[in-house]
């Protein structure tokens, strides 16, 4: 069973377990599970943004990826839980 990991339209606190990130160019908000943060690849991700945005960022966790890309890596994490 997958989770949906997208919440659109919607600027309401993540649910317990979950946190936010913002993708992409247009700033997509999307909910994503705190267990991407044991994956590798997400952490890379998560250094790239604090290399990128540094770490006083006043719009929440803004990830360099675009949406599509985002989307790709959430559907592989999803299969890995």
């Amino acid at each position: 069973m997958t989770k949906r990991v997208e919440v659109e339209g919607r600027r309401s606190r993540a649910p317990k377990g979950h946190f936010v990130v913002y993708v992409g160019n247009e700033m997509k908000r999307f909910v994503v599970p705190t267990s991407y943060l044991k994956n590798p690849t997400f952490q890379e991700l998560l250094d790239k943004a604090a290399e990128e945005y540094g770490f006083d960022n006043q719009n929440g966790i803004v990830l360099p990826c675009d949406e599509s890309t985002f989307k790709r890596l959430t559907r592989f994490l999803s299969k890995l839980s």
